[in-house]
């Protein structure tokens, strides 16, 4: 017969606890953890790396999210319709953070979700954003497999009891695999995820926030918006950690 499990706050729990806790200073006592942005000895992300995020402060296009210099619309978004109702980002694509995130992405630094996270609260806190469910932007299962995690599930996860918000984790599925986006321009970005998600829940007249580690073009962001609007959805905003950095032609309202 299988063993009963063990209850939360019994001894037996509290023992694997406190052993878990001990395996773990035992690591950082032989592998102590360095900063992704800066390399120094300590934290996995350091207050002075902190301190170097950039913020995207307002006047921001309300739709897009890119700086104008007044409110309302950017000229391209007032020509151009889209299956999401605004993107919203918590900080701009530059190093250090650019350099955090790769980590966070490519070498295994899920522990950098939980900081990465509070950054995102901060700022959906100061945008005022609400929504009814969170849903990150999923991968193929192929690509799930190759690296073990989904980054945006990750950040989510962190980000939805932050902010009071129930996260679907499996709201949307990536029905076909893509070619990776930062090979991509604009175009084949937009023509490479066309169709690749579908919506596999009840989102009927409910307010969707979808959360991705970077927006670039908006693309795979729209694309999900696609589905989810599809499947009836009220309302679907992007909110991501990080917007690259846009052109100084892109300013111009």
């Amino acid at each position: 017969m299988p063993g009963r499990p063990i209850e939360a706050h019994t001894p037996g729990a509290r023992w694997l606890t406190q052993l878990r806790t001990a395996g773990r200073a035992l690591l950082d006592l032989i592998y102590p953890p360095r900063c992704a942005g800066c390399g120094r000895v300590g934290d996995l992300l350091c207050e002075i790396c902190l301190a170097q995020f950039e913020p995207i402060r307002p006047p921001v296009c309300q739709h897009c999210g890119r700086p104008i210099p007044h409110e309302g619309l950017c000229r391209t978004c007032q020509h151009t319709p889209s299956p999401l109702d605004g993107i919203a980002a918590a900080a701009v694509f530059a190093p250090p953070l650019r350099d955090v995130i790769h980590t966070f992405k490519y070498n295994n630094g899920r522990g950098l979700a939980t900081p990465l996270a509070q950054q995102m609260a901060v700022a959906w806190q100061q945008g005022e954003l609400s929504a009814d469910l969170i849903a990150p932007v999923p991968l193929h299962a192929a690509r799930l497999a190759e690296r073990g995690y989904n980054q945006s599930a990750l950040l989510a996860r962190a980000l939805g009891p932050a902010v009071g918000v129930p996260v679907a984790e499996t709201l949307l599925a990536r029905q076909r695999a893509t070619l990776p986006q930062v090979t991509l321009g604009a175009e084949a970005r937009r023509q490479n995820v066309s169709g690749a998600f579908v919506c596999r829940g009840d989102v009927a007249g409910r307010r969707i926030v979808l959360v991705d580690d970077v927006c670039t073009t908006g693309a795979t962001l729209e694309a999900c918006a696609a589905a989810l609007k599809a499947s009836g959805a009220g309302n679907v905003w992007a909110f991501t950690l990080a917007r690259a950095r846009w052109n100084a032609d892109d300013r111009a309202g």
